[in-house]
């Protein structure tokens, strides 16, 4: 091969593409990496490290419209839309509402456990036989409730998710409180998920970087992409900023900017930027053993040896990289209705950034439809660390021809081009 060239030209470097390199390496095939930024720095950064099949259900729950007007009228509520004029979201938005019922929604909940479940026991699995230093704990994981009706409401997701095989138990105020001290007196309750697990995200991406470069892979930091070459067999060449890249295929995991490339070849990608925030910590005193979601705030929660960490929301304001106070602060305050130590003692770090979200809550994984040589593994929304290793032995399995251990026909990106 010539200098550039590779079996598969990776475009995008945070976790997803990552985990394709990986098992596609492993599989004898040569690889290059290009990232804009440095690996890993996007939104698999600062999300707060969950490995959670508990959460399969879709965002698009019946229901969910009446709740994400009333959210609307709040910029500190978890869901918010900036007031703008936004045809392309506004379309986006109009299909999501059109899957907020219970067929639509049970469909995507068991495509989405699914491939969460098949990629945390593999994420298990490369941590241990990899010996990646990631801060992995499977301690499980909890959705903790202040409000009785809440925690009831919230039950309605337990028929899909034993469905899934995914256990959750059922933990009424004093069970919750002996389990967890972090917590305030007088929690209704929780939902206990024990195979859900955490690590750090930051460091999981850097290891699977060594990892990568230890098996010969090449990664490019701070390349963009430019241009594409058509030829008779498909893409013949990616332009870069540093030059000509060339590869037998080319696979798209550029995350919420996939649409950008996309555009280049008029390919159909309905993929919208959720804008995340979170804010990173010193560890308190008293911090939480396990992750947590504190349902009524979507706020998450996720304490580490040498750090703790605040996250969630989403918000719908294209791609302003602003900070908003409002909704830091947001984060802090719902903590503190529900924590006895919300915050470190020490603020490191105040964050946010894009997740790739699409209409049903699934990725794209697989063949882009009308090219030949043209893959994507892209739109994994807020799961993106939750289904890397599944999306990755995923991708390298339909590369090769072989049936994957998962039926890849619902993350098929030719649903959208119907």
């Amino acid at each position: 091969m010539n200098e550039g060239d590779a079996d598969v030209l990776i475009l995008g470097g945070g976790v997803i593409g990552l985990a394709c390199a990986h098992y596609l390496l492993a599989e004898g095939r040569s690889v290059r990496l290009l990232e804009l930024g440095t690996v890993g720095g996007g939104a698999s950064w600062g999300n707060c490290g969950t490995l959670t099949p508990s959460h399969a259900p879709p965002l698009a729950a019946p229901g969910m419209v009446g709740q994400a007007l009333r959210w609307m009228l709040s910029p500190s509520a978890p869901l918010y839309i900036k007031p703008r004029w936004d045809p392309t979201l506004m379309r986006w938005l109009l299909t999501v509402a059109g899957r907020c019922n219970a067929r639509d929604w049970r469909a995507s909940g068991l495509a989405k456990g699914a491939l969460l479940r098949y990629s945390r026991a593999l994420v298990e699995e490369l941590v241990t036989g990899q010996g990646l230093d990631c801060g992995f704990e499977a301690g499980g994981f909890h959705y903790v409730f202040r409000s009785e009706r809440a925690l009831r409401r919230q039950q309605r997701d337990l028929p899909l998710l034993a469905e899934l095989g995914i256990e959750a138990r059922l933990l009424d105020g004093a069970a919750l409180a002996a389990d967890e001290p972090a917590l305030k007196p007088g929690m209704a309750g929780a939902l206990f998920f024990p195979g859900d697990a955490q690590l750090r995200p930051d460091r999981y991406t850097a290891e699977l970087a060594r990892i990568v470069r230890a098996a010969g892979g090449v990664i490019e930091e701070g390349v963009r992409v430019t241009g594409l070459e058509r030829g008779r067999h498909g893409i013949e060449a990616v332009q870069t900023s540093e030059g000509r890249r060339r590869a037998g295929r080319v696979l798209v995991a550029m995350g919420a900017w996939s649409p950008e490339f996309a555009r280049m070849i008029r390919l159909p990608i309905p993929i919208q930027p959720g804008k995340g925030y979170s804010i990173t910590y010193d560890r308190p005193g008293l911090a939480p053993r396990r992750p947590l979601v504190l349902k009524e705030r979507s706020v998450c929660v996720t304490a580490w040896e040498d750090g703790f960490r605040l996250g969630s929301t989403m918000e719908f304001s294209g791609y302003d990289d602003r900070l908003n106070r409002t909704r830091l602060d947001a984060l802090e305050r719902g903590a503190g209705e529900y924590l006895h130590e919300p915050v470190g003692p020490v603020k490191r770090h105040e964050w946010c950034g894009w997740r790739p979200m699409t209409t049903d809550d699934l990725p794209l994984l697989g063949r882009a439809p009308g090219h030949n040589n043209l893959w994507l593994a892209t739109g994994h929304g807020m799961m993106g660390v939750g289904m890397s290793a599944g999306t990755g032995r995923l991708v390298a399995d339909l590369m090769l021809g072989r049936e994957p251990a998962v039926d890849p026909a619902p993350y098929a990106p030719a649903r959208f081009a119907r």
